[in-house]
């Protein structure tokens, strides 16, 4: 248990220290979660759920934030482009879900590269 949350700490806090570098690609964070998962031994499953929850906290908490911020005019907007009925917050789970995927893929793919 103790390694499940540090990895989840771990990989959330690399990502975010990252993502601070507005030269870098966004996609990096990936690699954050890749490393992790292999330098920590884990699981697959539990590779993958920490990975997800790393990811899905940062993303989704960081876009509530930059959200509030603008009074979420601009996610109410693209919430009523896409099939969402105009809920900002929906975008915003939506949001952490595709992080939380991808980090979570990722992770999985780490400790299975760990366990060869």
């Amino acid at each position: 248990m103790v390694k499940f949350i540090i990895a989840i700490i771990l990989t959330a806090l690399l990502s975010f220290a990252i993502g601070m570098f507005q030269s870098l690609p966004w996609w990096l964070f990936v690699f954050c979660a890749l490393v992790v998962a292999i330098a920590i031994p884990q699981k697959p499953w539990k590779a993958f759920l920490s990975g997800f929850i790393a990811l899905f906290l940062l993303w989704a908490v960081m876009a509530f934030m930059l959200d509030k911020a603008n009074e979420h005019i601009l996610a109410k907007k693209v919430a009523q482009i896409l099939p969402l009925g105009g809920s900002y917050i929906a975008l915003i789970l939506i949001t952490g879900l595709v992080g939380g995927l991808v980090a979570g893929l990722a992770a999985l793919t780490g400790s299975y590269a760990r366990k060869k």
